[in-house]
């Protein structure tokens, strides 16, 4: 079983920035931020697959939000620019040990971290 710690959140005015962090107990495969803004259903934000190097974002935060990993510290990074009102959500760490082509969906990942708070006003 993995274990996902996630820290980094709080409240930014807009147009601000804030940078998640996420540590894993071991290694993974994916590994992927999502959120869950108040009243509706949890979103993908960005996803790395080591197995291939692929990126994914979604349309909403391309060109604001850049996810990285340090995998000597099996750690996953979201670095979240010009952030705005709409950016408020609880922020998820989502990962997998799974060897999948794609990890881009909430089926693909196994393990979840407890959520961090972002709140832009």
């Amino acid at each position: 079983h993995v274990q996902l710690v996630e820290s980094g959140g709080g409240s930014v005015q807009a147009g601000g920035s804030l940078r998640l962090s996420c540590v894993a107990s071991q290694y993974t495969v994916c590994g992927g931020w999502f959120r869950q803004a108040a009243g509706k259903e949890r979103e993908v934000i960005a996803t790395l697959n080591d197995f291939g190097g692929r990126v994914h974002y979604a349309d909403s935060v391309k060109g604001r939000f850049t996810i990285s990993q340090d995998n000597a510290k099996n750690t996953l990074f979201l670095q979240m620019n010009s952030l705005k009102a709409d950016d408020t959500a609880m922020y998820y760490c989502a990962a997998t040990r799974r060897y999948l082509d794609v990890c881009q969906s909430r089926t693909d990942f196994s393990y979840w971290g407890q959520g961090t708070q972002v709140t832009v006003s």
